[in-house]
């Protein structure tokens, strides 16, 4: 494979059908006979719902249904942990209860005769609510941090904290220290094409289809909320028009009215409403701290942070994990703790927690390159193990090294004036740097 395909021009097989408009995508699968539902968001953060005026919204022209948790049927949501889901805690289980756990939840569903319809029914819907007060940032006073559970699912291993070596007292005797924190905001999934799922059954037979980048999960998961055999549910998800992680979870637009209804059913979100139910990543606050020697060897690196989840299910992701391998370094301290907020559950988003985390680590190794006025490159070359000092292992393969000397060379890198701020276009400022990744 490495002979035949990596550095060589591949044709992409579903280029043509993209291109000219023949890939259909899960809201392009009209059904006979096909109902079209729009969910009804939550607005307020927290607390639950007192009353839902379904009755004028009924009158209106093509409604078929309102469902909320006034009627929609009770749903089995037996056990199911997909390789994707947080280990601790239960999914978001709709229209099941009156509560609302986060902004944007979703409260009812309006079923109408056509689009048109169903988006004037569900704007004319009037939702009535016992509001309380959300936490809905992680330095919010009433906020907690919590030890996240160490999770062991297959490919995937985090502990909560790691240490070798004494990095606080390395640290505090090191001659050159970086001290900084780093915060990086909620990021929302938001690809070319929105979450989609057309429901139609056959008696106790279920087809959707759904923009799935994972419908083995689905399948399953359908299984289990509605407590049919999996063989009896297909999911059905030719082409996927951008994800990222958003997909790879079953989310709450999959619709339970095809079956109350006994007709298929669509449901498409809108481009604002997958900033509320279909995951994000997490925002975090990370704290890094660098000690090295006046040569640039690294002497301590601490790795510290938090990061948001929702207070139904706990989403864990690595952010710390680099530090414990990327550099040559014999004391690396790292803690990782969660804390719970009034939102929905995040997801993975790519590179789940790897990217974060390298932002963090690399712009802290620039900091102290800036500290020892070192080139950045080569502090990076200056610290480069031998071998994985957290697993004492070696490395089946590391080619750091070269990827930064074939880099440095494509881009010019000995023309770069390292001093912040010194390149300039006119008025405009120009960045060049480098960072590395895992």
């Amino acid at each position: 494979m490495t002979r035949t395909v990596i550095g060589q021009p591949v044709a992409r097989v579903d280029g043509p059908l993209k291109v000219t408009g023949r890939a259909q995508y899960a809201a392009e699968f009209n059904q006979p006979n096909q109902a079209y539902g729009v969910i009804v968001n939550s607005t307020i953060g927290l607390g639950r719902i007192t009353a839902i005026d379904a009755a004028p919204v009924l009158r209106l022209p093509g409604v078929i249904d309102v469902f909320s948790h006034l009627n929609a049927p009770k749903l089995a949501y037996k056990p199911h942990k997909g390789v994707i889901d947080p280990a601790d805690g239960e999914r978001l289980r709709v229209f099941q209860d009156d509560r609302v756990r986060f902004f944007g939840q979703p409260v009812a569903l309006v079923v109408a005769d056509s689009l048109d319809n169903t988006e004037r029914a569900a704007a004319a819907l009037h939702v009535t609510y016992a509001v309380d007060s959300p936490v809905t940032g992680i330095h919010d006073p009433r906020a907690r941090q919590v030890v996240a559970p160490v999770t062991t699912r297959p490919g995937f291993r985090l502990a909560a904290d790691r240490a070798r070596g004494t990095a606080d007292a390395a640290l505090a005797a090191s001659p050159v220290r970086v001290d900084v924190t780093y915060e990086i905001a909620r990021e929302n999934h938001n690809p070319m094409e929105p979450h989609a799922t057309i429901a139609a059954w056959s008696g106790d037979r279920l087809t959707v289809w759904s923009k799935s980048q994972f419908v083995s999960n689905e399948k399953l998961e359908m299984a289990v909320i509605f407590a049919v055999p999996p063989d009896n549910v297909r999911v059905i998800c030719p082409f996927v028009g951008g994800a990222f992680g958003t997909s790879l979870r079953t989310w709450p637009h999959v619709t339970l009215a095809a079956r109350a209804l006994s007709r298929p059913v669509k449901v498409a979100l809108t481009r604002k409403q997958m900033f509320y139910t279909t995951g994000h990543r997490p925002c975090t606050s990370q704290h890094v701290a660098l000690g090295a020697t006046a040569d640039g060897k690294l002497t301590a690196i601490i790795h510290e942070g938090f990061a948001e989840t929702s207070r139904y299910e706990t989403y864990i992701e690595s952010f710390t994990g680099q530090a414990k391998f990327l550099y040559a370094c014999p004391n690396v301290r790292t803690r990782y703790r969660v804390v719970p907020t009034d939102t929905g559950t995040p997801t993975s988003m790519r590179a789940p927690g790897e990217a974060t985390g390298m932002h963090a680590l690399e712009c802290a190794m620039d900091e102290l390159a800036v500290a020892l006025d070192i080139d950045p490159i080569e502090l990076r070359q200056r610290n480069e193990p031998d071998h994985d000092e957290n697993a004492q292992k070696p490395f089946s393969s590391r080619s750091l090294l070269r990827c930064l000397d074939t880099g440095a060379a494509r881009f010019g890198w000995e023309r770069r004036d390292r001093r912040p701020g010194s390149m300039r276009d006119g008025r405009l400022l120009i960045g060049g740097g480098v960072a590395a990744s895992t």
